[in-house]
């Protein structure tokens, strides 16, 4: 029986999402993520079900608890990115009876920067509710800590990470790089780990997850953010990412096919003057579905175009949907960040 994690772009089950309410960071603009989420359980559910974990049915809008595709479980949550306190799931493609097994690793608030208890319950708890059928099973990994934004993975045995927030404080110290990727050869069954160096976004409370900046797609593709503003703080960090990019080869010798998504114009926490940190937007974190890729735009239209442009390349015969997702990008993360999938 051969575990592996699977590609995004294969078969779903269901995808998760973890709803807001006023107890959490989204209180000034709870009415506005709220229709931000509807939007997107409305794209989801075109072509799968939606399984949210809400502090109470009630905090979910009724046009959304009506809906015969989406099922709601109460569990007390902390926030709602369900994308790093959400199930990373193996599935054995050689027995379909195998039941796929959810692995419930320890998130802790992006190395202990926010409270994460209640959010690393989430995971264990919608399975004990049954929440993804019976053909799940879930084994505990809350000794090590592992954010579903900080992986992608080929679905042939490559798991692709960055340095920059693997190594970073306060998530497995005092183990080594290469301590590491044993931990993550032997817990997601991968045959080889990929880690970037570079490409870490201004304001990005993550430390440098993957999927804000270079994401995998079908035929050895990865899609990544490329700065070309010389006059943008971050322009040597992104090209030096590029530069490795072109650097890479897959696990059978050859180059990658690299495809670029703009980086967006700048975004702040506040219009003016008073302005604030800058936003870690990105057109890297869409999410992909059975028949569709959804996909953050954020009002710039030259740079929206290009960026689902880049996005249908490379998934061709599936519906690009985009979403605004500058209310999402004002807590620092964006469509992939609120989702997270399951396997069929």
């Amino acid at each position: 029986m051969k575990k592996i994690l699977p590609a995004e772009w294969e078969p779903q089950s269901c995808v998760q999402l973890t709803w807001p309410h006023e107890e959490t960071d989204w209180q000034p603009y709870l009415k506005e993520i709220n229709h931000t989420f509807v939007e997107m359980v409305e794209a989801i559910t075109r072509f799968e079900p939606v399984v949210i974990a809400a502090r109470s049915v009630t905090d979910v809008p009724l046009r959304v608890r009506e809906m015969e595709s989406v099922s709601i479980f109460e569990c007390p949550t902390n926030d709602t990115w369900a994308r790093d306190h959400g199930a990373i799931t193996l599935v054995d493609r050689d027995a379909e009876s195998s039941p796929s097994v959810m692995l419930g690793f320890c998130f802790n608030g992006w190395g202990k920067k926010f409270p994460a208890d209640l959010d690393n319950a989430i995971a264990r708890k919608l399975w004990e509710a049954g929440a993804f059928g019976r053909k799940m099973t879930f084994e505990d990994h809350d000794d090590f800590v592992l954010e579903g934004g900080s992986i992608e993975s080929d679905g042939k045995g490559t798991v692709f990470t960055t340095s920059q927030c693997l190594m970073a404080p306060n998530r497995n110290q005092p183990m080594g790089r290469e301590e590491i990727e044993q931990e993550l050869k032997r817990r997601l069954h991968a045959e080889r780990v990929v880690w970037l160096d570079h490409g870490n976004l201004v304001g990005d409370d993550t430390d440098g997850h993957i999927d804000t900046i270079v994401r995998v797609a079908p035929d050895d593709t990865l899609l990544y953010v490329k700065c070309e503003d010389r006059e943008d703080e971050q322009y040597d960090d992104f090209l030096a990412l590029e530069q490795q990019l072109k650097s890479l080869l897959t696990s059978e010798g050859q180059p990658y096919r690299l495809i670029p998504l703009p980086m967006p114009a700048p975004l702040y926490e506040q219009e003016g003057e008073e302005r604030g940190q800058r936003l870690p937007a990105t057109y890297a974190n869409f999410l992909v579905i059975n028949g569709a890729v959804i996909c953050p735009v954020y009002g710039q239209p030259e740079n929206d175009r290009k960026a689902l442009e880049g996005i249908a390349e490379a998934f061709p015969g599936r519906e690009i949907i985009p979403i605004d997702s500058r209310t999402i990008i004002r807590q620092h993360g964006s469509i992939h960040c609120l989702t997270m999938q399951f396997p069929r």
